[in-house]
């Protein structure tokens, strides 16, 4: 498996220090946060892209996905949804990432009301994605937190370039075993955020393995399963300022996957 870190950890650090660090604490790959406030948004022109194409190229370093903000399922037009979606996938093509996050969002809607809603709007961007050679991919969050929530929506959707990002807080606040989320969401797995936190009551980002998200279950049902994706550390600091800084934390976090991935070799 390749590992990556998102720069959700590293708010608003200029592009060519994120790819210093990925570098030289030998992380493959950065999953960039596309937001206005980042470095890296859907308002960048071409020179501007391609500058971040080149930053990465040179140093050998990968961008796995764009981590969009795009709410599938929220109530409302369907028009603002999917051309949110389709900026983001153009701009995923420019810099060269092969996928797109986006969430659910879906709010207190049953899910006879907002399962549809999400599939119609992913199955309306598929075509522009496999066009381009990107993937959107529905993250396990909010109000569709399992694998069994993304899965019905995928099921709906029925197009290959929609898929899943499985996000291990998410299923596991939703009370799902690591080995059933796998279950339903393999057709579909586009890759694996981690991250960890003391208990949920308490999701304040901790280093990986310094508390209580089953990472070492996860990693073993998709290595049993022969998956071999990028697992991207998702430590959110731009949510939590007064947690450690992440570039201190980025070579023990590297080392302590390393060492879950050779335990269950």
């Amino acid at each position: 498996m390749r590992l990556a870190f998102s720069t959700l950890g590293l708010p608003q650090l200029p592009v060519a220090e994120v790819v210093r660090l990925a570098r030289d604490r030998g992380y493959q790959g950065v999953e960039l946060r596309c937001h206005p406030e980042e470095p890296v948004h859907t308002g960048l022109g071409i020179s501007e892209r391609a500058d971040v194409v080149e930053e990465f190229a040179a140093a050998g370093v990968e961008i796995p996905a764009l981590a969009g903000y795009a709410g599938v399922a929220e109530p409302g037009d369907d028009e603002p949804v999917v051309a949110e979606m389709r900026g983001l996938l153009a701009l995923a093509r420019d810099v060269g990432a092969a996928h797109v996050r986006v969430f659910p969002r879906g709010g207190g809607q049953p899910a006879v009301e907002a399962d549809p809603t999400a599939a119609r709007r992913l199955a309306a961007v598929a075509p522009y994605a496999a066009d381009l050679g990107v993937r959107v991919l529905l993250e396990t969050h909010d109000s569709h937190r399992t694998g069994a929530d993304v899965a019905r929506v995928l099921d709906l959707a029925g197009h290959k370039s929609t898929g899943a990002l499985w996000d291990v807080m998410h299923t596991w606040l939703g009370g799902e075993e690591p080995r059933d989320t796998l279950a339903v969401l393999a057709p579909y797995l586009g890759y694996v955020q981690v991250k960890d936190a003391a208990s949920p009551g308490d999701l304040t980002p901790l280093a990986l393995g310094d508390g209580s998200v089953p990472l070492a279950e996860v990693l073993a049902v998709l290595t049993e399963a022969g998956w071999d994706g990028w697992l991207c550390w998702e430590y959110e600091k731009r949510w939590y300022p007064d947690v450690p800084e992440l570039p201190q934390l980025l070579a023990a976090g590297r080392e302590h996957l390393l060492r879950l991935l050779a335990d269950v070799a």
